[in-house]
């Protein structure tokens, strides 16, 4: 049975366990943002190889698969809110590390290369943990409202950490590394300063059996399946945005600046439909509504894909964020709602594994289909494909095409 904090109102203002935790993530999750640009410019400074760069995404990728079952059996069985601290608190160690081997010159490419491992490792820990968390924290007929201002404080972080970390590293490099140490020391202390909630959990041994459990819930559940995977097959062929570069040089002749704007757009959309959300929460027509926001993604991908016009680019990749964010609450919500206590941590691994997977291997797939035949034709067929998708996945998953409640399964 699992415990819910005493709540002053069915409100975000009134629940005070919640702020600590909502303020935690925006500080947490800027910081990171931060250090992923600091620890890319040192290593591409010190090594000119664009290969060293891809070997940084590779050791914060990694640990995140290597480690899912492992992490989401560790978030089921002990303190989710110690969990979180604890990684917050050598995050900011890792900062410190950075900072010091900046001032004496003794940063090297396996030192790099470790500190993003650490980091990646650290993240695995710490998102199934925090996302496990939430529902302690709330009300379940808040949940929603919940889950969209969580997604509003990391994509506030995905605007704010990679401006702010560039602007900080051009001053004076040093300043991103305590800025991110302090931001996740205040993300630490907030987190421990969460009561704790005392659950029952079900008591059973360590065994490759209750480490894979996870995997196992969501393959039956079907409603789960089908969203999460719907959302992996979506953003792996939806992805436009690794493109960025080559519509700004080559085709939109926009050079940094339409970059930097482009970059921002989906961000931007993404936290505003957040918003919208938190005060006015999806009632009904789950489903119809998942698979129309896909193919708002899909015709919103395709619309950049054929625009000459940077406000036309800018409009379309407006509404792959926000069409992009209602497909994350209805997920998230979904999970977490139909997921038992003592299975959360392990779920929520498989989403964040399933997450990770789709935008590292979207990027992947989006750069190889450009190689080939161009980035107008790639970027176009990946929100034709998108369209596909959710076509199939109507077909193959009439539960979730149907409905309507968030706690049906």
């Amino acid at each position: 049975m699992s415990g819910i904090l005493p709540q002053k109102s069915s409100s975000f203002l009134g629940s005070p366990s919640f702020a600590k935790y909502w303020f935690s993530r925006i500080f947490a999750s800027t910081a990171f943002q931060m250090l992923s640009l600091a620890i890319g410019w040192e290593m591409y400074n010190l090594t000119h190889d664009a290969f060293s760069l891809g070997f940084v995404g590779l050791a914060q990728f990694l640990p995140m698969v290597l480690l899912t079952f492992v992490v989401g059996h560790v978030a089921d069985r002990f303190d989710r809110r110690r969990i979180v601290y604890l990684c917050q608190f050598i995050e900011g160690g890792i900062a410190i590390f950075l900072l010091v081997g900046n001032i004496n010159g003794s940063l090297s490419r396996e030192l790099i290369l470790l500190a993003a491992a650490i980091l990646g490792a650290c993240r695995a820990f710490e998102g199934p943990a925090a996302s496990a968390l939430l529902p302690q924290l709330v009300p379940k007929d808040i949940l929603q409202k919940a889950i969209s201002w969580i997604t509003s404080a990391g994509q506030t972080a995905q605007i704010l950490g990679p401006s702010l970390g560039g602007l900080l590293f051009s001053l004076k490099p040093e300043s991103v590394y305590i800025i991110a140490a302090i931001a996740l020391l205040i993300s630490g202390v907030l987190t421990y300063l969460i009561p704790k909630v005392i659950i029952e959990r079900k008591s059973e041994p360590v065994s490759l059996r209750s480490v894979f459990l996870g995997l196992v819930f969501v393959y039956r559940h079907k409603v789960i399946l089908g969203t999460i995977s719907l959302d992996l097959f979506a953003v792996l062929l939806g992805g436009a945005t690794a493109l960025l570069p080559i519509f700004a040089q080559d085709i939109l002749h926009t050079g940094a600046w339409g970059l930097g704007l482009m970059r921002t757009a989906p961000a931007v959309g993404a936290l505003l439909m957040s918003v919208v959300l938190a005060y006015y929460p999806l009632k009904k027509a789950f489903g119809p509504t998942l698979f129309g926001a896909l193919a708002v993604f899909g015709l919103a991908t395709m619309l950049f894909a054929v625009s000459k016009n940077i406000y036309l680019s800018m409009l379309a990749l407006l509404l792959i964020g926000a069409s992009d964010v209602i497909s994350v609450v209805i997920r998230s919500s979904l999970v977490q709602l139909q997921t038992p206590n003592e299975m959360l941590g392990r779920v929520n691994a498989v989403n964040s594994l399933f997450i990770g997977t789709s935008n590292q291997l979207g990027e992947f797939e989006s750069g190889m289909l450009a190689g080939f035949m161009g980035a107008v034709p790639a970027a176009f067929i990946g929100g034709l494909g998108t369209l596909a998708v959710a076509g199939l996945w109507m077909y193959l998953f009439p539960s979730l095409r149907r409905l309507r409640s968030l706690s049906e399964s």
